[in-house]
């Protein structure tokens, strides 16, 4: 089972991120969990450039693993009472591509403040027709505690909520069912 996961941070060190790392130390066999990297290559979204003949190398690049993927986790900050603009924006350029369609997803961040960009992510997966795994969807509170993902995976405190979350989204996937 093949998760993507995508970090709505473009931080250097970033504790969005960081629980993206421990999810892949923590994740229940047989998911493999691996990070998208390409968050900061993607152009900015235009409609002229969505069509068959003009996808942008990293566009398709971010659709071809959205599409290959069993499930999509991600992990983003919020920002200015919002969803990051870089993560909008890779969600605008996968709108238009079944990547998305029925799509098991779960959410994570890292601040009790986030609620409004969890939201928002909810609602705009819900229109791409991605499927949200309520079971699967956490707040890791790390944030304005520097963590690295060993420490954060071997913290009961963060790792066993995080591990639930993981079984949660596995059984999801494997039922095929949110």
């Amino acid at each position: 089972m093949n998760v993507l996961a995508i970090s709505g941070s473009l931080r250097a060190v970033s504790s969005n991120t960081a629980v993206l790392h421990a999810a892949v130390l923590v994740a229940p066999p047989p998911m493999r969990v691996t990070l998208y990297t390409g968050l900061d290559t993607l152009p900015w979204f235009n409609p002229d450039r969505d069509g068959d003949d003009d996808i942008p190398a990293p566009v398709a690049a971010l659709r071809r693993e959205v599409g290959a993927a069993d499930g999509v986790l991600i992990s983003s900050p919020e920002y200015a009472h919002a969803i990051p603009g870089a993560l909008k924006n890779a969600l605008e350029w996968l709108v238009r591509s079944p990547a998305m369609v029925g799509k098991p997803v779960a959410l994570l961040n890292t601040s009790l403040m986030a609620a409004v960009a969890q939201a928002q992510l909810v609602d705009v997966l819900g229109t791409m027709s991605a499927r949200v795994v309520p079971a699967a969807c956490l707040t890791v509170p790390v944030s304005g505690r520097p963590r690295t993902p060993d420490e954060i995976a071997t913290n009961g405190e963060y790792a066993s909520p995080l591990r639930a979350a993981l079984r949660a989204f596995a059984s999801a996937i494997q039922r095929g069912s949110a």
